[in-house]
């Protein structure tokens, strides 16, 4: 199916930086969209930057997180001058925090390891979490790493069958013009678990730094953008600063 670009999600703030335009436009609808850096490389600052982007655009988003409470998420992202109070309270965002770490974690129900064994299937079956428009889970590998029942098909070389069937739900999920974005970092799982993800992610984005003497730049690599509105540049120098956000640099980075 073509999508034209009057149908594409934007994530707005067009007179405030240019990653709108850097990336065609906007999210296509019933994609999934693969973030994929190493720590630090700038996987929550950008899932932020589209949410809150998506947000002003009066898109709904469910934003998972594994690492901030709200309390912290609200904190972060109003350092990097993306208000979100207002969108919370005016139920624009979902905010959901999974700790993982702790058998009172949001999917666990509280009952230690017999109940942390079906993480994976309680994500899936918190329908209200799907009813967004936009789904972002930020990071889903800390999700795949904590869920026991993930981590024996692990150990029988079976992660790669475990992987094809949380597919078959997201593709189920965007299957209704939905968007699901996930982080992942790669480091973190081997190449049967995250290969799969790679395959079939619409949208492919690879977060680089890259060190320029005693400079660090950032950059994104746009290894896939299938179903793209205007062209997509094949990388995008940015930077993250602190009361301002994503800021796109014009300097190359190559």
């Amino acid at each position: 199916m073509s999508i034209a670009s009057t149908d594409l999600f934007s994530i707005g703030l067009k007179e405030r930086d240019r990653l709108d335009k850097e990336l065609g436009g906007g999210l296509p609808p019933g994609s999934i969209v693969l973030i994929e850096g190493d720590y630090g490389a700038g996987k929550s600052a950008i899932s932020q930057r589209f949410t809150y982007g998506l947000c002003e655009e009066d898109h709904s988003v469910t934003y998972l997180s594994t690492e901030l409470t709200v309390g912290s998420f609200l904190e972060q992202m109003n350092s990097l001058s993306y208000d979100m109070v207002d969108h919370m309270l005016d139920e624009n965002v979902l905010f959901l925090h999974a700790d993982i770490g702790d058998s009172k974690n949001t999917f666990s129900g509280g009952g230690g390891d017999e109940d942390r064994m079906e993480l994976l299937k309680r994500l899936m079956t918190a329908e209200t979490m799907w009813n967004s428009e936009v789904i972002v889970i930020d990071t889903f590998d800390a999700i795949l790493r904590n869920d026991p029942k993930f981590e024996a098909l692990v150990r029988e070389n079976e992660e790669r069958q475990a992987a094809l069937e949380i597919i078959s739900f997201f593709r189920d999920v965007i299957s209704q013009g939905k968007v699901i974005v996930i982080t992942v970092d790669p480091t973190t799982l081997d190449e049967e678990a995250i290969g799969p993800f790679r395959s079939i992610a619409d949208v492919y984005l690879e977060l680089e730094m890259i060190e320029v003497g005693n400079d660090v730049r950032r950059q994104i690599s746009v290894l896939r953008f299938a179903g793209m509105g205007e062209q997509v540049g094949d990388t995008v120098g940015y930077s993250v600063r602190s009361g301002t956000g994503i800021v796109i640099e014009s300097r190359s980075v190559a």
